[in-house]
């Protein structure tokens, strides 16, 4: 009957235009929609919301599941897997970022009669708690190999040389009350502590305004505006923002009362000046003296002070390999990490003529290029930063399934991609995510939030075949946990 209705439906539409075939494919759709999807749609929390999902078997392209696989949809933090497939197809497993310590002038006597710099090419990972190593090891090597040259002095100053990337730390896209946060932190050509610092509070009765203890690491030149309340909640809902070189921070939000010790965390406003000053300070500490301020490019460049005089490497310390950045960016969903890596891509843009850009979008145009080169639609993609913060980027499943399906028939770099996806269940952000249940360990997934924003992309393994799977909602109402459920409840049905 269904066909005979089709065939009636063609007949008289099928030569009067588009309206005919549109009507059938849209009929054609309907039927074929798997019912648990359906009943996934017709969830209250999703009545005007957006979705866009795909279940893709990498091995064959063939498309099992979709439903709007063309919408381009906010990401979120799944926008961090388009950015770590790109570095790890184009740079490679092995890359490593490098900070070298050099200097200027001449060392006599034990006193260098120059300047020391520390020059940075993005590396995020310097004294980073994500590598879990002990807090100044890094700074301990470059000490050793000031003292190796015979500089017991430094007539100079300690210079951070950032300039490897522009000043634009932050991307023009990302919201307000995301700068000055800890997961809003600027990413630079030197970066330390994960640009981040620990604000220690002290809370009493109801009402009242909590007290400041101190700063992990020391921020004595920060000015905190303090706007804070306890009240009698068991966590905290607070922002600490400002700006990129802004030394004044503004606390805003309601704290637990009666409390000794809150921990809030907030961005390094400078990371580069912050390195030259925390490591003069640990030279002074370990027996070299040092005879000025420490600086950096940005402030030396804008006074028109920066020296240009020939210099001499003392050492050079590398990072951790891209395979392990890439598992800690996705694990830990480190902004920082990401949009290290964007910028880092951006450094293989060939520039047109008298062409200005942010380092932001060379690493977006060189993304998008490859790609291009590979097939992808990259017409459905839209990034401003390499960590999904920005509510603009926009993607479409089917471009995430279709870099996913690629990035699992490559030999080269299958095995590193899949691994560095946190076990859903089991790890990282989806540790929670269907914990339990038969497909626990066999989903490897990035997940990414925002306020009415909920997403997922990775791979699901099922009888030996491997599946690329995406599926973004934007604009849903009610709670993120109870979204997951639903997010959970669709996969097991389907699989």
């Amino acid at each position: 009957m269904k066909q005979l209705f089709l065939s009636q439906i063609q007949s008289f539409y099928g030569r009067k235009g588009a309206f005919g075939c549109l009507l059938i494919f849209s009929l054609h759709v309907q039927a074929q929609m798997p019912v648990p999807l359906k009943r996934f749609l017709e969830k209250p929390s999703l009545k005007g919301a957006s979705v866009s999902f795909m279940v893709k078997e990498v091995t064959s392209g063939q498309t099992l599941y979709h439903f709007d696989a063309d919408r381009e949809l906010t990401p979120a933090s799944v926008l961090k897997t388009v950015t770590t497939a790109s570095a790890l197809a184009i740079l490679g497993e092995d890359f490593r970022f490098e900070t070298s310590l050099l200097y200027d002038g001449e060392v006599r006597d034990g006193v260098l009669n120059g300047n020391l710099y520390i020059y940075g090419t993005g590396d995020p990972t310097l004294n980073s708690s994500e590598l879990h190593t002990e807090k100044d090891s890094l700074l301990a090597v470059w000490t050793a190999a000031v003292k190796a040259a015979g500089i017991r002095k430094i007539a100079g100053h300690v210079i951070a040389d950032e300039s490897l990337f522009d000043t634009e730390g932050v991307s023009m896209k990302w919201m307000r009350e995301d700068l000055g946060n800890y997961y809003g932190q600027g990413s630079y050509g030197l970066n330390i502590f994960d640009n981040q610092y620990a604000l220690y509070l002290e809370t009493g009765t109801e009402g009242t305004s909590p007290s400041i203890s101190h700063c992990e690491p020391a921020m004595p030149f920060l000015v905190f505006h303090n706007y804070l309340k306890t009240a009698p909640v068991s966590t905290d809902s607070c922002y600490i923002t400002g700006f990129p070189f802004s030394n004044e921070r503004y606390l805003y939000g309601v704290v637990p009362e009666r409390h000794s010790r809150i921990k809030l965390k907030g961005d390094i406003p400078e990371p580069s000046l912050f390195l030259a000053q925390y490591f003069n300070k640990y030279l002074i500490k370990n027996g070299i003296e040092t005879k000025k301020e420490p600086s950096c490019y940005r402030i030396l460049r804008e006074s028109g002070q920066w020296p240009n005089a020939e210099r001499k490497k003392l050492i050079t310390t590398s990072s951790p390999a891209l395979k392990d950045i890439i598992r800690i960016t996705h694990f830990a969903s480190q902004n920082l990490y990401a949009d290290a890596l964007l910028k880092t891509l951006g450094l293989r843009y060939v520039s047109e003529s008298q062409e200005v850009i942010s380092s932001f979008e060379k690493g977006v145009r060189v993304i998008r290029n490859y790609w291009h080169k590979k097939g992808l639609n990259t017409a459905s993609l839209w990034m401003y930063d390499g960590s999904g913060l920005a509510s603009s980027n926009k993607v479409t499943a089917r471009f995430l399934c279709d870099l996913y399906a690629f990035m699992a028939t490559r030999p080269e770099v299958s095995e590193t991609f899949l691994r560095s996806l946190p076990q859903a269940g089991l790890e990282g952000t989806v540790r929670t995510m269907l914990k339990g249940s038969a497909l626990q360990g066999k989903v490897r997934l990035k997940s990414g939030s925002m306020s009415r924003v909920r997403c997922y992309g990775g791979y699901i393994v099922k009888d030996k075949k491997q599946y690329a799977v995406a599926i973004l909602i934007n604009q849903f109402s009610g709670k993120n946990n109870l979204m997951k459920t639903s997010v959970e409840e669709l996969l097991l049905s389907l699989f």
